[in-house]
């Protein structure tokens, strides 16, 4: 316990303001997107990125909104540990983060998808009685209710992916915090299969999306002048 409160401590803070500034930015983002997207007219020619004989196995699981919920804090940890690592690597978390936030703005505003709840049966699942069926319902009522947009990519596996990224392989961050990241990322993204708020496509492409990012750049290291 000692341990974690001199690792909080240590944390500077731009640490904080990048955690949360990252948090603001995402929800800014999805939803400039989504505007764009209904302003522009691209909306209408919104399209269902489904693959049934893969997404149909995949049943609603509403324990799973706990996890999906609790990303929040997970994306805003993610960059305050990343700030432990040192101000070169945390410029490259922050060009590359951003990016793939980019990426999946022009995707939102220029190829969006949808979900037919409705279609899907999901609010009849949702107003079954049940605490997790009733935060389901919160869900999908702040998420459009019966159609939600802007699925591809997954913003829930972009981000949590790339907190993983952030802190893979670093000296400073201890191996328990790495493999919590992994792990947490890798439910976040069953938690969107889950719960259903995305399709397997919209997964993979979250993650694909933040992998290229992080590898790119980290070839170009716009950090390197920070190196101390």
């Amino acid at each position: 316990m000692k341990g974690f409160i001199s690792k909080v401590r240590r944390i500077p803070w731009w640490g904080y303001v990048a955690g949360i500034g990252f948090f603001i930015l995402q929800r800014i983002m999805y939803r400039l997107g989504d505007h764009l997207s209904r302003m522009i007219g691209t909306i209408d020619n919104a399209f269902v990125c489904k693959i049934p004989f893969i997404d149909d196995l995949f049943p609603v699981i509403p324990v799973f909104v706990v996890i999906y919920l609790f990303s929040f804090v997970f994306w805003i940890c993610g960059p305050m540990a990343v700030s432990l690592t040192g101000k070169r690597n945390m410029i490259n978390f922050s060009t590359g983060m951003f990016a793939a936030y980019f990426i999946g703005f022009l995707f939102f505003a220029f190829v969006p998808t949808c979900m037919d709840r409705v279609a899907e049966g999901l609010l009849e699942i949702a107003d079954k009685p049940g605490v997790f069926n009733k935060l389901l319902k919160v869900v999908y009522d702040a998420d459009g209710r019966e159609m939600a947009f802007n699925l591809m990519p997954s913003y829930h596996c972009l981000i949590s992916a790339y907190c993983y990224l952030g802190v893979r392989k670093r000296k400073e961050i201890s191996g328990e915090f790495q493999m919590y990241s992994l792990i947490m990322a890798i439910l976040i993204c069953f938690s969107t299969l889950f719960t259903k708020q995305h399709y397997i496509i919209d997964v993979i492409l979250g993650v694909a999306v933040s992998i290229v990012c992080y590898v790119i750049i980290e070839k170009i290291d716009p950090g390197k002048k920070f190196e101390q």
